[in-house]
This record gives C-alpha cells, structure tokens and sequence, in this order.
C-alpha cells in the first residue's frame, strides 16, 4: 500500500474497534501505513447468535504484527464495544500510553444471514453490537478528542443496509439493516455536536465486502441454495465483492487533512449497488 500525497498522518493517534480481521485489521494497516499509532480493540470471541466463527486472539496478535512491521506504536486490546466502561477504558489507556486521540473508527459488527429460532435474542445482540457499541465506542473517546485541542475524525461503519434495506423476514437481516440505518442518525448529531471543535464525523456505506463475516458455510450455504435475499445484494459494476483494503483506502483519505472539510455525510462505498 502506498501513502498519497497529502494523505500523512505522522504523529496521529487512531481507535478502531473490530480490529482483529477484515475491515478492522485493513483499517489499522492503511492509516499506519499513513503514520498513525494503533489502539486495535476486537472481542475476540464468539457470539451467540452469528453464524459465522468469531475472531481470536491470534487474529489480533496478526493485526499486531502487520502495524508493527510498518514501524508504528499498537495498543491492542481485548474488549466488548457492548461494555461502556470497558471502551472507557481503553480510551483512558490510550491517551496515557500514547499521548493522545485523534481518530476514531467504530467498525465493530456483527450479522447472521440465516434464520433462528430465537428470534428476539438474535435481534437484541446485533442491534447491541452494531448500534450500542459504535455509540459506546465514540462516546469514550469524544473526551479526549475535545481536550486535544486539535480537532479529529470519526467514522462510523455502516452498510448499504444502513441506506437501502433489503426485504426479509430473517431477524439477523433486520437488525444489521435498522442498526446500520441508526448509525447515519448518530453521524448526523455527533457531526453538529462536535463540528465547532473541528470534530468530523462521517459514515461510510460499503456493499459485501471479502471477511469472513461474508465468507463462510453460511452464506456460502445460501448461495449454493440460490436464496432469493442474497440475490438482491449484487452491485451495479461487475465487482462480486470489494476488497477490505479498497475501504480502508477510502478511509485513510477520508480521516486524513485532505478531507478536513468533509462531515455530516454518507457515503456510498459500494461498487454502484444503491445506484441499482
């Protein structure tokens, strides 16, 4: 990956949550290749209502590795965004080892595209994952990106779900949509709350992206049964699924000073899929 000019990022500080694998783990590599320090936060653990195996630890020790070899500083934690007090405190953590706050990627998520018998259960835990903890996650850290004193960027992980739902009866699909949808509400007060304090706060709206939240037995499973929902979710260009660096490309420009005038939006990364 090479850094764009005007894209620096020497002397930042970024929180992604999720950070163990896919998306999360591509964030960290692109804005430490982009100068930034690390604080890489992920569960790394299993669910009980996915359908897909969780992160482990040796996932995030991976993510470690690979911002280590960029010769930037990773502060990795282990911690549930469901957990108010431990995002607290991990935020705390962070400004005291690594001096400061500047970036703040709420990436942590969860889905299950099959059915479930408990239906209630499986809503509560994606809609508390996805939504409660991107709201724990900013919230910890908002503090010290005031008292900085040098503004900031925040970015909230949404979906195409999060613009235009797909219908289905599924529990799991539901949640990921509403809890997807929600977060475009919380960029949108965040970003008019914070922006005198030059706080930016975006959301970004990718289609299937390739993790191992899209591939497995799962949603292989569904494809192979030609399931009528999967194939509503097929992007306008001929891409079949966007890769994690693609995002974390995008990102990398979006938080960096070339996008300093840039909050309050949603923005599609998504191949053409809302434009279908």
């Amino acid at each position: 990956m090479t850094t764009q000019p005007g894209s620096g990022l020497d002397g930042r500080v970024a929180l992604i949550t999720g950070a163990a694998r896919g998306m999360g783990r591509a964030h960290a590599v692109a804005l430490a290749d982009a100068g930034a320090d690390i604080v890489a936060i992920d569960v790394c653990g299993e669910l009980e209502t996915t359908d897909y195996p969780g992160a482990t630890v040796d996932d995030l020790a991976r993510t470690v590795e690979a911002v280590e070899r960029l010769g930037r500083r990773i502060l990795a934690r282990q911690a549930d965004v469901r957990d108010a007090g431990a995002m607290a405190g991990v935020a705390a953590e962070a400004v005291r080892e690594l001096g400061r706050l500047d970036i703040v990627i709420a990436n942590a998520g969860i889905i299950r595209v099959t059915d479930t018998p408990d239906r209630a259960q499986t809503f509560r835990e994606i809609v508390d994952v996805n939504l409660i903890g991107a709201w724990n996650t900013v919230d910890a850290a908002i503090p010290a990106l005031i008292e900085g004193g040098r503004g900031g960027s925040i970015v909230l992980v949404s979906s195409t779900q999060g613009i235009k739902a797909s219908g289905t009866d599924r529990p799991g699909l539901q949640a990921y949509a509403a809890s997807k949808r929600g977060l475009v509400a919380l960029m949108q007060g965040w970003a008019a709350q914070l922006a005198p304090q030059s706080i930016r706060v975006n959301a970004i709206h990718p289609s299937g992206v390739a993790t191992d939240m899209i591939i497995n037995e799962a949603t292989m499973g569904l494809a192979a049964a030609s399931d009528p929902w999967l194939a509503t979710q097929q992007n306008a260009l001929p891409i079949a699924l966007l890769q994690p660096e693609d995002i974390a490309s995008a990102v990398a420009w979006l938080v960096s000073d070339t996008g300093r005038f840039i909050t309050g939006t949603s923005w599609p990364l998504d191949a053409g899929f809302t434009a279908r």
